[in-house]
């Protein structure tokens, strides 16, 4: 245990809090003894996996657990295509793990170093119009509770308990295991090309639906869009390590960056520097479909990300350039579309409803506020869900009427946490106060 100069920032070092001390549990028993004794000391506890959490869904005041020793590989049954792991494990070394033994996950986001836990209780969902979300992959949980008890879960034991804690904001408990329901290891085809926004916007139904994975930015400043088409092939793998270099270090960060640090300092330049990002042309290739989905992010950023109805996508994109064109604001970041399928999950973001995803970033150290209210106007337009790891101004008044199961999930937080062991200000402001 740590318990002086204990100062925790996140990833883009917009939230920082000092806990009273900091953990680093290795097994069940020292997880389980840690929330018994802050039980008995009357403090709060918060779990932090890899910190990339723009909010402050993982701040607190009281003990803070880290997982960096509690992230084994307990299990992997091929024939069943399952894994179990403890929940501080980073997708990247998950991903490696399963690919060892002939498996993968059937999607994935664009950040390999999330650990799963903090993927799946935030609601990340990767892109893919057929496709659900992370949570939608787990077919077991346990969960330390506020007694220090653990709870074994799944779809036929503690279902109502299951069901919530997929996606539970670290609300209702520690996640101690995560068992998943993965799929034979596949390779994608990678189709990475400019096209105008006017033409995706067009097409953009076919485009999504005709993809097993498409996503695409829109480039501010510019007609233009970057798209990325992603499907399954039997084609073995031909993406050259170079390709990779140039295309993902060189190009999406490096250069990228040195874009945005001029920005920084010259913001009148951002419109000019910004008919630079569609000058890489069309990049295709085949790899490994979790080499596919991920790739390092090395620039420093903010970001806010709203699910809306997907039939809104076309009609709020538009509403969206037209404001940004409008606004007198000059913005460096790529603006990111992806789709995913529903879920009955009861805080996911795609609950009920087949979803668009439009994310927002700024480089960091540059003003956001302005941009990020103007876009949450414009998602409130069509009941947007904020994803619960990314930055927004919602509260739980705004966002109770836009989940259908609300109150199925406040049920099974009372039961599990009925003193408010793991709140903190976060869920205070968009759970409420346990009542």
């Amino acid at each position: 245990m740590r318990t002086a100069n204990l100062v925790w920032h996140n990833w883009a070092r917009n939230q920082h809090c000092a806990p009273v001390a900091i953990e680093e549990p290795g097994s069940d028993a020292e997880l389980a003894g840690l929330v018994k004794q802050a039980s008995t000391n009357g403090q709060r506890v918060k779990v932090v996996g890899a910190g990339h959490s723009f909010t402050d869904i993982a701040c607190t005041d009281g003990v803070q657990i880290r997982l960096d020793n509690y992230r084994r590989v307990m299990s992997i049954d091929p024939e069943r295509a399952t894994a179990t792991v403890q929940a501080g494990i980073h997708l990247a070394e998950l991903n490696e793990a399963l690919a060892a033994r002939g498996l993968g996950m059937e999607n994935l986001g664009d950040i390999a170093y999330q650990s799963i836990a903090g993927a799946i209780s935030t609601g990340t969902h990767g892109t893919g119009a057929r496709l659900r979300g992370l949570a939608a992959q787990v077919i077991g949980l346990e969960l330390v509770t506020a007694d220090g008890s653990i709870v074994s879960c799944s779809p036929a034991e503690e279902p109502e308990v299951f069901s919530a804690a997929r996606v539970g904001l670290g609300a209702l408990g520690v996640l101690s295991t995560v068992t998943l329901q993965c799929v034979p290891a596949f390779n994608l085809r990678a189709v990475e090309e400019p096209m105008r926004m006017d033409e995706v916007l067009d097409t953009f139904d076919a485009l999504a639906g005709d993809n097993d994975h498409f996503e695409f930015y829109w480039v501010p400043h510019t007609g233009w869009a970057l798209t990325k088409r992603n499907n399954r092939t039997d084609e073995p793998v031909n993406r050259s390590r170079v390709n990779e270099l140039v295309n993902r270090t060189l190009m999406e960060n490096v250069a990228f960056g040195t874009v945005c640090r001029l920005g920084r300092l010259r913001p009148a330049w951002i419109p000019r520097l910004s008919k630079l990002m569609k000058s890489g042309g069309r990049n295709e290739y085949v790899e490994r479909s979790y080499r596919v989905f991920t790739s390092p992010r090395l620039v420093h950023f903010y970001e806010m990300e709203y699910a809306i109805p997907r039939e809104s996508v076309v009609d709020v994109l538009k509403q969206l350039t037209s404001w940004v064109d409008n606004s007198g604001l000059t913005i460096s970041f790529p603006v990111e579309v992806r789709v995913a399928a529903a879920d009955d999950i009861p805080l996911s973001t795609a609950s009920g409803r087949d979803s668009a995803y439009i994310a927002v970033h700024v480089y960091w150290g540059m003003p956001y506020e302005q941009y990020f209210r103007g876009v949450e106007a414009i998602m409130n337009r069509v009941a947007g869900r904020p994803h619960w790891g990314k930055m927004h101004y919602q509260t739980a008044a705004t966002l109770a009427p836009r989940y259908p199961h609300w109150e199925r999930f406040q049920a099974v937080r009372r039961r599990l946490d009925p003193e408010g062991r793991f709140a903190n200000s976060y869920t205070d402001r968009v759970l409420g106060p346990i009542s």
